[in-house]
């Protein structure tokens, strides 16, 4: 990525956007093998911003990329610290009775904190000291 320090912060849309594309990705592999297709998209989620210089499929198709303090594509360990919370959001779901109320918490606390940062940066981001940027479409496919 030439001048990644320099490219433009991603917007709130389109992060949201690429990030459903992901969570759709989890909930399709959970519902054709649901115990192992599960654990396959928590993996996913897990690394998937660490693959392809930075970009998870979502991320790719939206023209968006991670990247770490220095400006280069996010690895595989930023991408796992990242997005352990939102993990840890979906595995609270799993919960009996309040799953889905701590789920919702951690996603909202985790929005908060994306549309209040000047940086746009979420809880994630802030523990591996990532940011999402834009990037030019013929660098996304």
């Amino acid at each position: 990525m030439h001048g990644a320090k320099e490219a433009k912060t991603a917007g709130l849309l389109l992060r949201v956007v690429a990030k459903s594309v992901d969570v759709i990705i989890i909930l399709a592999a959970t519902e054709v093998l649901p115990k192992a297709g599960f654990l396959a998209g928590i993996g996913y989620m897990l690394i998937g911003d660490g693959l392809s210089g930075g970009r998870s499929l979502g991320k790719r198709l939206l023209g968006l990329a991670v990247l770490d303090k220095e400006g280069l594509a996010c690895k595989v360990k930023e991408s796992i610290l990242r997005n352990i919370t939102l993990v840890g959001g979906i595995v609270l779901w799993q919960v009996p009775l309040i799953g889905w109320i701590l789920t919702v918490v951690v996603f909202a606390l985790e929005f908060i904190i994306l549309i209040g940062s000047p940086e746009g940066r979420r809880i994630g981001d802030e523990i591996a000291n990532t940011r999402v940027v834009e990037t030019r479409l013929e660098e996304a496919v």
